[in-house]
């Protein structure tokens, strides 16, 4: 059973992408053939051996197999203004996930854990974030990370070369985790119930007793996490992300909350959204401008110590080279 939802016609992903993440790849799609190399040296054998694999081990959802996950599935493709609804498949596996995989023809698979562990809305959540991924062109860069991970290890052996692809990979695995976040924004747009969204990460964290668990507890233990501690606990943090491709759940939920609290989600929601249509016309400088300012606007706001820590003293060094000499007497 489906419910009514609002519909986005000619929706385009800048609507919902992460500053940062929309910067970098308005500037990848900027790059004469950029796209068409990637595709043609990674996407032939690797799409049709994934696609033939999931054929083989996986259900495809359709409208006698699954049909109520299939009508889901349909009206977020609806809501998101998709014509051609990617392949759906269910895998079994114990492990509640979901992923977007292909290039010319993205296909989604759903863990059946998922099914298990999550109520049909919270589902569509699910599928609308691989969704968001899959409209913002993330699954073609996701698989260059994924194959440049493998990479990085056997190349280390070369100190330059591999001093340099640690380097593009820590970058390009920062860029990830900000895909995860827009993705999550593509997931509340469709389910528009932005409690429902964090309740999603919360059963992510803590399984599916929900009549024992409370969404705003959740939200506070979020912020105890982003402000709690000293510097030293920052520095922690920062430590623990290093080599994740997904956000925290509880760092997933404070981004989902801030964007409600901007007031940029109700905007979408009540019609202001950009449209496809303009896409072509996206200044690359703009994008890269928007995402140093945001930013910048993020280090100002940051409850984290250790933000509040540099900030301070990049006030005093600035403080000391703004006083005037002295002079003798």
């Amino acid at each position: 059973m489906t419910t009514e939802r609002r519909n986005f016609p000619g929706i385009s992903p800048r609507a919902w992408e992460h500053p940062a993440d929309r910067a970098a790849l308005v500037a990848l799609r900027k790059v004469p053939g950029f796209d068409l190399l990637v595709r043609k040296l990674f996407g032939f054998v690797g799409e049709r051996a994934l696609r033939l694999t999931t054929l083989a081990t996986s259900v495809r959802v359709s409208e006698t197999q699954f049909p109520d996950l299939w009508a889901s599935y349909i009206q977020a493709c609806t809501v998101l203004d998709i014509e051609q609804p990617p392949e759906l498949y269910v895998a079994h596996s114990p492990y509640v996930n979901a992923g977007a995989v292909g290039f010319d023809e993205p296909f989604i698979v759903l863990n059946s854990a998922s099914l298990a562990l999550l109520s049909d809305e919270e589902v569509q959540f699910i599928l609308a974030h691989e969704l968001g991924h899959a409209m913002s062109g993330h699954v073609l860069y996701k698989t260059m990370l994924f194959l440049l991970m493998r990479l990085t290890i056997p190349m280390m052996i070369i100190p330059v070369t591999g001093a340099a692809l640690l380097a593009i990979r820590t970058a390009l695995l920062e860029w990830d985790r900000k895909s995860e976040l827009s993705a999550d924004r593509a997931g509340m747009l469709v389910v528009q119930d932005p409690e429902l969204a964090m309740r999603v990460m919360m059963k992510m964290a803590g399984g599916g007793k929900t009549d024992q668990m409370n969404v705003d507890a959740f939200v506070q233990q979020a912020d105890e996490y982003r402000s709690g501690g000293g510097v030293m606990d920052s520095v922690i943090k920062v430590i623990n992300l290093l080599g994740r491709r997904h956000p925290f759940p509880v760092l997933r939920l404070a981004e989902m909350k801030a964007w409600v609290d901007s007031g940029d989600y109700g905007t979408i929601v009540g019609g202001d959204y950009p449209e496809r249509n303009a896409d072509d016309n996206v200044s690359v400088f703009a994008e890269i401008k928007a995402a140093g300012s945001k930013y910048g606007e993020d280090f100002d706001k940051s409850p984290d110590p250790l933000f509040g820590f540099v900030k301070n003293i990049g006030e005093s060094i600035n403080g000391l080279f703004k006083r005037k000499p002295a002079t003798d007497e």
